[in-house]
C-alpha cells in the first residue's frame, strides 16, 4: 500500500491503494463518477464489484485489482481502478507487438498495469476526479505507483478527453483506435423507416432483405428491460453467450455469477432482446444502458452493444439481434447513441459510423518509450487515413448542399 500526503493550500490529500472494491464506499465512488464528462454504467461500483466478486476479473484470471484513491480531509477527491496483468487478453487495444519486442531484447513486458474496465471496450471516464487539477495529480500518482512497483508499463484504455489531457501531463503517450457508433442526436428519427430513408437505395434494399430473411424464418423478438428480465431469461442469455465463445474454442470471460449480481444490483442498466421461433427462445443479445448515469449533467441517453449468442442458425439473425433491433428500440425510446463496440467494418453498412477512441500509455524503459512514441506517430496517420476511407464508403445519402 502506498500512502503519501501532499500539501495543497490549507488542506492535504493522501494517496491510498487498496485491493478490493469492498474497501471503497459505493456511494462516494458513484457520486464522483457522476461528476465526470463521460460516466458509463461500466465504471459504477456495482459493475466493478460484480467483476471482482464473481471471480471473472481476479488474480486467478490475470486481473489483479488495485484501486487508487486520492482523499482530502477523509473525502474521496479522485480515484481509478488498476489491474496488474500477466497477459493482454480482454483489453481490445492491442499491444502484443510491444510485448514481443520486449521479449526479443530479453526484457519482461509482463506484468504490466492497465487502467480500464475488463472485457469492456466502451469509451468513458477512467480517472475520476473532482477537478482537472486532481485528475492530473491522479494520473501522475498512477505513473509513480507503477514505477515504484517496478511494472513495465501502464495503459489507460478507452479514456475520455479529460483523461487524456491529464495523462499527457504525466508523460503518457496517446494512441487512437476506431469504433463504430450510431447517432440519433441532431434530428431524431420518428421510426426505423425514417432512419432507413437516409440510406442509398442499394444499401436500403439490402437491409430490408436481411430483415425479411429473419421474419420469413418465423423469428420474432421480445425486448425486456431492467427488472422485467427474469432469472430464467438471464440463464437463457448465458447459454447463448457461452455458446458464442465455445464455438470459437474459448471459455467465456464472464461467469454466470457476474450477470446474477448485475441483475440483483444494477438491473436498470440492461436491455435483453430474445429471439423466438415456434414458441421457443433461440437467440439473445444483451445491451447496456446508461440509465444509472442519466442524472449526470454530461450524459445523453446511450445504449451499448455488448454480447449475443444463438442456439440455432438463421440467416442474418446476428444483424437483426445486434443492430436492427437495438437501433429500432433506441429510436422508439429517444436514445441518442448506440455504440457497436470495437472492430467490425460490417457495422458501417448498418450506419454505425467510424468514431475515434483514445488510450494513453507509459513505459518505464526509456528506449522503448521513445520507440513506441515513433510507432504511435506513424500509426496515428494511418488511423486518420482509415477513418477517411471508411467515411468515403458511407451507406448514407450525401447531405444536401
Amino acid at each position: 500500500m502506498l500512502n503519501k500526503a501532499v500539501p495543497k493550500g490549507p488542506a492535504h490529500y493522501g494517496i491510498r491503494v487498496v485491493n478490493s472494491m469492498r474497501e471503497v464506499s459505493a456511494l462516494a465512488w458513484d457520486r464522483l463518477l457522476d461528476r465526470q464528462s463521460m460516466p458509463t454504467p461500466f465504471m459504477r461500483h456495482a459493475y466493478l464489484s460484480a467483476l471482482e466478486q464473481s471471480a471473472s476479473a481476479c488474480e486467478q484470471t490475470g486481473w489483479s485489482l488495485r484501486v487508487l484513491l486520492m482523499e482530502e480531509d477523509a473525502a474521496l477527491a479522485a480515484a481509478a481502478v488498476l489491474y496488474i496483468k500477466p497477459h493482454s487478453r480482454g483489453e481490445y487495444v492491442f499491444d502484443h507487438a510491444w510485448a514481443h519486442a520486449y521479449a526479443r531484447h530479453g526484457l519482461n513486458y509482463y506484468p504490466k498495469a492497465i487502467c480500464a474496465v475488463p472485457f469492456t471496450p466502451v469509451n468513458g471516464s477512467r480517472l475520476l476526479a473532482r477537478s482537472d487539477e486532481y485528475r492530473q495529480h491522479l494520473a501522475q500518482a498512477m505513473v509513480n505507483w507503477v514505477q515504484a512497483e517496478k511494472l513495465s508499463s501502464v495503459h489507460l484504455l478507452f479514456a475520455s478527453e479529460q483523461d487524456l489531457t491529464a495523462a499527457q501531463h504525466a508523460g503518457m503517450l496517446v494512441r487512437h483506435t476506431v469504433q463504430f457508433h450510431w447517432r440519433n442526436a441532431n434530428q431524431p428519427f420518428k421510426d426505423f423507416a425514417e432512419f432507413l430513408a437516409t440510406f442509398t437505395q442499394e444499401k436500403r434494399k439490402k437491409i430490408r432483405q436481411e430483415r425479411r430473411k429473419v421474419t420469413d424464418a418465423g423469428v420474432h423478438f421480445v425486448a425486456l428491460q431492467g427488472s422485467d428480465i427474469t432469472s430464467e431469461d438471464w440463464a437463457f442469455f448465458y447459454r447463448c453467450y457461452e455458446r458464442t465463445y465455445l464455438e470459437h474454442g474459448n471459455l467465456p470471460y464472464l461467469r454466470p455469477a457476474f450477470f446474477s449480481q448485475l441483475a440483483q444490483n444494477a438491473p436498470q442498466d440492461w436491455l435483453l432482446f430474445v429471439a423466438r421461433r415456434k414458441g421457443q427462445a433461440i437467440a439473445s443479445s444483451l445491451i447496456g444502458l446508461n440509465v444509472s448515469c442519466q442524472n449526470s449533467p454530461s450524459s445523453n441517453k446511450v445504449a451499448y452493444g455488448r454480447y449475443w449468442g444463438a442456439l440455432e442458425r438463421v440467416d442474418c439473425l446476428h444483424f437483426e439481434a445486434c443492430y436492427y433491433q437495438p437501433i429500432e428500440w433506441c429510436i422508439q425510446n429517444g436514445y441518442h447513441r448506440f455504440e457497436g463496440g470495437a472492430q467490425g467494418e460490417h457495422k458501417l453498412a448498418r450506419a454505425l459510423m467510424p468514431v475515434t477512441s483514445h488510450s494513453a500509455h507509459w513505459l518505464a524503459h526509456p528506449d522503448f518509450l521513445d520507440a513506441v512514441a515513433r510507432y504511435l506517430n506513424d500509426e496515428s496517420a494511418g488511423i486518420d487515413n482509415y477513418v477517411q476511407a471508411l467515411e468515403a464508403h458511407s451507406p448514407l445519402k450525401p447531405s444536401p448542399g
